[in-house]
């Protein structure tokens, strides 16, 4: 996923426009991208952790294959209801978006060995954010069929 895809397809985003499968609303949807790319970036903090097997395997076909990202699977720590909205509309929640994608790609360029947590697979580098971010975002791009 480049920035500017990533633009492309919000284009075809708006308030009225309906999901084709989960709970979450356009809004709702923009705002967890938002949040992913925050936390991959640090700006929220997540506890460390050290990956079962299990996890690792999921890992590994999450980010190393051609498997899709997974309908209905629910992020660790994600309640299973919707969290409340953090901005007044989807246009401004678009633009929070957009930002967190240039903080998280200046971290990795000022930082090109870092690695920061996933709250399921442990420790990521760049290329491992990189891979999942492109299967998340066109997980729930697609979900609203954008």
């Amino acid at each position: 996923m480049t920035k500017e895809i990533l633009l492309q397809r919000l284009q075809h985003l708006s308030l009225t426009t309906e999901a084709k499968f989960g709970i979450l609303t356009p809004q709702h949807m923009v705002e967890h991208l938002t949040l992913t790319l925050k936390m991959c970036a640090g700006r929220i903090p997540i506890p460390e952790i050290i990956p079962t097997e299990k996890q690792l395997a999921g890992k590994h076909a999450l980010l190393f294959t051609d498997l899709p990202f997974p309908k209905g699977i629910k992020g660790p720590g994600l309640p299973d209801t919707l969290l409340d909205l953090r901005y007044p509309d989807i246009e401004t929640a678009k633009e929070e978006l957009i930002k967190s994608w240039d903080a998280y790609q200046l971290l990795f360029q000022e930082n090109p060995t870092k690695q920061t947590p996933h709250p399921g697979f442990g420790l990521l580098n760049f290329d491992e954010w990189e891979r999942f971010h492109a299967k998340h975002m066109d997980h729930h791009l697609s979900q609203f069929g954008c």
